[in-house]
């Protein structure tokens, strides 16, 4: 049965960020203290990018245990490093370059390849040599961040695409929709061995998907993205600022046992 997901409400703006930053710091902590470090997947978007330039900032900088904490990514658009649409880079310049941190912590999907089926199996080699977790079993990341889209998609899973039917595999190709349509993505099976899943989703826009995820009224509700992700052990945990929890029930408290 699917772990409840935990719901954290905080105000819009600095009051989400650094909640958001608090969260983190927690679960990289509790990571390092079991295992000596923490591979932590990061997510893409305009969300994610204000947590990151909260953490490259002070006094944040200063309280994470950079030395112990590995850099992967959930997804990524199949697009060059230095393209303006690439996860990586945006990461690289409000993270990596303002903390210092060393390439050899930082493992990035190449969106570069010619050849994006490649460019995910060169993936999953990377994730089952950092986790020493051959085939047939699926690595385990300590932390992963997810974003959430007005289409329900999250990291690079969209609706009704091949890349939700994937049970193998720990790394594939996505299709979306508009935008840079080819990306690579974690699979549904690597996201839900994670030992924290964390969302971070705020503004009003995002209200109306929000309310379906965690109060799905429909089978179509069910079967979005981001409700398939759910895990039967670790934490599943959803940030949210109140635009975003705006249609949930008992707006402004923790809501809970929202999953059969």
């Amino acid at each position: 049965m699917p772990v409840a997901p935990e719901i954290h409400l905080a105000r819009d703006g600095a009051e989400w960020a650094d909640r958001a930053a608090t969260l983190l710091l927690t679960f990289s902590e509790a990571a390092i203290r079991s295992h000596g470090r923490c591979l932590l997947a990061l997510s893409g978007g305009s969300t994610p990018r204000t947590l990151y330039t909260t953490m490259a900032s002070s006094p944040w900088k200063d309280r994470f245990d950079w030395p112990r904490i590995f850099f992967l990514f959930g997804d990524e658009r199949c697009v060059p490093p230095d393209h303006p649409e690439s996860n990586f880079g945006m990461a690289r310049t409000v993270l990596f370059q303002p903390l210092g941190i060393q390439d050899d912590h930082i493992f990035r999907m190449k969106g570069e390849f010619d050849d994006p089926q490649a460019a995910a199996q060169d993936y999953e080699s990377v994730l089952r040599r950092l986790t020493n977790g051959p085939p047939p079993a699926l690595p385990k990341l300590d932390v992963i961040l997810l974003g959430l889209g007005d289409d329900g998609h999250t990291a690079s899973l969209f609706p009704g695409t091949a890349a939700l039917g994937e049970r193998e595999k720990a790394v594939t190709v996505g299709f979306a929709p508009t935008g840079v349509r080819t990306r690579l993505t974690l699979t549904l099976g690597v996201l839900n061995r994670a030992r924290v899943i964390l969302f971070l989703v705020t503004g009003s826009p995002k209200a109306p998907v929000v309310k379906k995820i965690l109060t799905p009224r429909s089978e179509d509700d069910w079967v979005l993205p981001a409700a398939l992700v759910a895990p039967e052990a670790g934490r599943l945990v959803w940030l949210l600022d109140h635009s975003a929890a705006s249609q949930l029930p008992a707006h402004g408290q923790a809501v809970q046992n929202l999953r059969p």
